[in-house]
């Protein structure tokens, strides 16, 4: 998956001056029959089992699937540029170890520790991004011999037991597990976004309109503005009916609302998508190549350490079986579920959100009807292969259409 990137994707008219916009449209497109699949899954769920939609069970699949959804960001981060991290699962649960050692038996201050724990993960990335810009070594290999190494050093770190405990009055533990946004606050919050959407939505449209480039209707803005001030809206309003909307899920959201803004809105955002649509004419243009990989690669690692972070406070724990092969498999299988290409060039924060939401949302919904533990994985197989065929076809049917 890495070494071929170079004229992997290089598809006619990749970089045209109104490409952004119609890439807007697509990714759109894209999400529909994601959000289309959430809600079949719900429907079917609520139908075995009553309680799949009640406000508590919403609330526990949302925790729980904020450490995946971090590390999925990563991910499509590294698969927008054409490339896989193989050991962010390992990585994740090296930075649990290394934030529980420090703090349990180090005594070292929470701060310190969890920035500790995170430069680990970012030490890995930044490896990763050096030895595959200087060395030339594909990252699939490199990642594979990180996944190993993390591992290795996971066991090292813990020894000599397998399980260290957080103590439970930690404000790591305590934002892990208890700490939810009071529910005025939770709703402001999303008025800001949905105000903030919209004034930028309007601002882009007489940007475009004024440089005479494409745009959408003002009446199109207004819909996606409100569809938006909905979708936020009411799932804030009916976790509020529980235990509202938790630390996690909020940290989790705000990092991919940063993510989204990066990759629409800076160079280093367009550089990560020429990059991985065609490196080679992304390198005539100027972007810089060599900086974009490193810094995709270290900001994948660095998410995984955090999700190993809070991973450890939720559990009040880190052990040998944190982290591992399954959970990077899973954070993979998350972005291109979400709208992530697999060949690179395509696909955008957002789509952490929407993937993880899928694999969780079948994970919770098997638990509720007592289905055979081995059933998750077949059917998240499943749904992923779907997932990597419609991409396939969708690149194939671009290139024919010179786009």
């Amino acid at each position: 998956m890495s070494a071929p990137v170079v004229g992997r994707a290089g598809l006619p008219g990749a970089h045209r001056p109104d490409a952004g916009w119609m890439r807007g449209s697509d990714r759109d497109l894209r999400s529909l029959p994601v959000l289309a699949a959430l809600v079949a899954l719900a429907l079917v769920f609520q139908a075995l089992n009553g309680a799949y939609l009640s406000a508590d069970n919403l609330v526990n699949l949302t925790q729980q699937a904020a450490t995946t959804g971090i590390i999925t960001l990563g991910m499509v981060l590294v698969l927008m540029v054409g490339q896989v991290d193989l050991s962010v699962g390992a990585v994740s649960g090296l930075a649990a170890a290394v934030v529980a050692v420090a703090v349990a038996r180090a005594g070292w201050p929470l701060v310190v520790a969890v920035v500790a724990a995170i430069a680990v993960g970012a030490a890995f990335g930044a490896g990763y991004g050096w030895m595959y810009t200087r060395l030339g070594v594909p990252s699939f290999v490199i990642t594979l011999a990180g996944l190993l190494v993390g591992i290795g050093l996971q066991v090292q770190v813990l020894a000599p037991v397998a399980t260290v405990n957080l103590p439970y009055e930690s404000s790591l533990v305590r934002f892990a597990q208890q700490a939810f946004l009071h529910p005025a606050v939770s709703l402001g919050v999303v008025a800001v976004v949905v105000v903030g959407h919209g004034t930028l939505a309007v601002l882009e449209r007489r940007r475009r309109l004024a440089a005479q480039l494409p745009a959408r209707s003002l009446g199109a803005v207004l819909l996606r503005t409100a569809g938006l001030a909905v979708g936020l809206g009411l799932p804030v309003w009916y976790l509020n009916t529980s235990r509202g909307v938790g630390g996690m899920v909020a940290l989790f959201i705000g990092l991919v609302w940063v993510a989204d803004v990066v990759l629409r809105r800076t160079r280093w955002g367009r550089s990560v998508r020429a990059i991985g649509s065609n490196v080679e004419s992304a390198r005539r243009a100027g972007f810089p190549v060599r900086r974009v990989y490193v810094a995709a690669f270290t900001a994948c690692a660095a998410l995984a350490a955090l999700a190993g972070v809070l991973q450890a406070g939720r559990v009040a724990a880190a052990h040998q079986g944190a982290g591992g092969a399954e959970l990077t498999l899973t954070a993979i299988a998350a972005a291109v579920i979400g709208g992530t290409s697999l060949f690179g060039g395509r696909g955008s924060a957002w789509s952490a959100v929407l993937g993880v939401g899928v694999i969780h949302a079948i994970g919770s919904g098997l638990t509720l009807v007592n289905a055979d533990g081995s059933l998750r994985p077949i059917v998240t197989g499943v749904v992923l292969a779907l997932a990597v065929t419609v991409d396939a076809v969708s690149r194939r049917s671009r290139a024919a259409n010179g786009r």
